[in-house]
């Protein structure tokens, strides 16, 4: 029986693959293509977090979609108002038609004879399906929907209360009257804190380092004042172009003026968080702002909880687990009833699956990124990482728009693969990391995985949006390394070619 085919197929149906499809509807659409989706409904991370307090640690006018309006007067929204907003979207742009829910593909191979990718999906976790298309297209985000990441901790088997990781949180988890101790200083154990407080006896962060954190309003009144008087269609690429500006420009400011940037942040925790906190101890990380990400206090409320009394900061390294909470290597013990490990997530790259090029496994590391969004000598191959200083969507925004402008040069010039080579004097070029100013944990686990820059463009990762907007929206895409061919005319072999 002969596979389904598309011209393309979307893998994930989160906030990127939705973004893909309506670039695709609108931009290319005699194009046919489905979203394969591994869960039973839309929105990726906003379908799989159900902690407290769950939110955007961006702003909504820039981490919603270009081409769709956030209306709510909150632009920092929780969950469930950011589900709204993408149910919304899929049904506005009639997309869910498009998706297959419990598909979650787990191989794909690639053939330059027939110019095809065959897809292997997994049906509920047991039937295998195999679907083909010509191009493939990666929105399926960077981390594991199987679990966090989740330290082996010494004497973890005799603590005697629950232990949860925020990525598989229980619904009936009773937390009201307990001692919660949250082990972790990022934005989920930032976002926990502050929404159990008031129910939970006691909260404890405890941190083994300060992470930079800054309050802002949930409500932006300056969005608000332009609502109020631009009609939606002028205020909302205003708003967007004043929120990206001020991420760039703050960003910016943190790598030309770092101590300048220290002063205001700590200035501001110092206001909210009350004298009798020892800033300089739990607030003062020993690396510079955004070096990091930079964690977002909406109204301060993780400060009004630690002022409170509701909720504490510690400082200090686990020695072990014990029957009634966990001992400190400073001697100090902190009695808990549950203890909840926001310690980060399990990375994984393009969607935790196996790729094949003409019966070669591709080993992603040690290929070379093309503008951050291809990989060198894989044909017919584009995936979605958004920003990791600025808002994630306005990247995948970008990358939409890229492959929309591939796929129709393509249709213009009869050509049905495009693939990235490096040129005679690029292959020997030097190898950075795929993002080389960026220290957190968690990208420094995945960063073995994943590709490397080079040093010249466009084997480039900037991680800015300037830069971006001129490569994937500019410039041409026949720049002489993305080479167009046709299944007749393609190499017969490539580095990826069986022997």
């Amino acid at each position: 029986m002969r596979a389904e085919h598309h011209d393309v197929i979307v893998v994930g149906a989160g906030i990127s693959g939705i973004g893909a499809a309506y670039h695709l509807k609108k931009f290319c659409p005699d194009r046919t293509f489905t979203i394969l989706e591994g869960r039973g409904d839309i929105g990726g991370t906003w379908d799989l977090f159900r902690y407290p307090g769950i939110r955007s640690d961006s702003d909504m006018h820039t981490l919603g979609y270009s081409f769709k309006p956030w209306t709510a007067e909150k632009s920092i929204a929780d969950g469930p108002s950011i589900m709204a907003y993408l149910r919304e979207t899929v049904a506005e742009y009639d997309i869910e038609p498009t998706i297959r829910f419990h598909h979650k593909v787990v191989r794909a191979e690639w053939d330059s004879t027939s110019a095809t990718w065959t897809v292997h999906a997994l049906i509920n976790e047991s039937e295998v399906v195999v679907l083909t298309c010509n191009f493939l297209f990666m929105c399926s985000g960077y981390y594991s929907y199987r679990g966090g990441y989740d330290p082996e901790f010494p004497g973890r088997e005799s603590f005697n209360g629950d232990i949860i990781h925020p990525q598989q949180w229980p619904e009936d988890l009773a937390y009201s009257g307990k001692r919660v101790v949250v082990i972790g200083s990022g934005a989920t154990a930032v976002t926990i804190v502050p929404a159990i407080a008031g129910a939970a006896e006691h909260v404890t962060m405890l941190q083994r380092s300060p992470t930079w954190m800054v309050a802002r309003p949930d409500v932006d009144p300056v969005a608000a004042k332009i609502k109020r008087f631009l009609p939606q269609r002028l205020a909302h690429p205003l708003i967007r172009a004043k929120n990206t500006f001020f991420q760039q420009f703050f960003y910016k400011k943190t790598r030309t003026d770092p101590e300048t940037v220290k002063g205001k942040l700590l200035q501001g925790v110092r206001a909210l968080v009350g004298p009798d906190v020892d800033v300089e101890k739990h607030f003062t990380p020993t690396y510079n702002p955004w070096d990091q990400r930079l964690c977002l206090v909406p109204n301060g409320d993780l400060f009004a909880a630690v002022r409170s009394g509701s909720a504490s900061v510690v400082t200090d390294s686990i020695e072990s687990f014990t029957e009634n909470g966990i001992s400190l290597t400073s001697g100090e013990h902190l009695d808990a009833d549950i203890i909840v490990t926001a310690t980060g997530l399990e990375l994984v790259t393009l969607g935790d699956m196996d790729f094949v090029v003409d019966g070669a496994t591709v080993d992603f590391a040690d290929t070379f990124t093309y503008r951050g969004v291809a990989y060198s000598d894989v044909p017919n191959l584009v995936s979605t990482f958004g920003y990791i200083n600025a808002s994630w969507t306005l990247r995948a925004d970008l990358t939409s728009a890229y492959v929309c402008r591939l796929l129709n040069h393509m249709k213009k010039t009869g050509t049905d693969q495009a693939t990235p080579r490096l040129r005679a004097d690029e292959v020997n070029m030097s190898r950075r990391p795929w993002i080389d100013d960026f220290s957190s944990g968690y990208m420094q686990r995945m960063m073995p995985m994943l590709p490397k820059q080079g040093d010249r463009e466009p084997w480039t990762n900037p991680q800015r949006l300037a830069p971006d907007k001129k490569a994937l929206l500019k410039t041409s895409v026949d720049d002489g390394v993305m080479t167009f061919t046709t299944s007749q005319t393609a190499p017969s072999t490539n580095r990826y070619a069986t022997n």
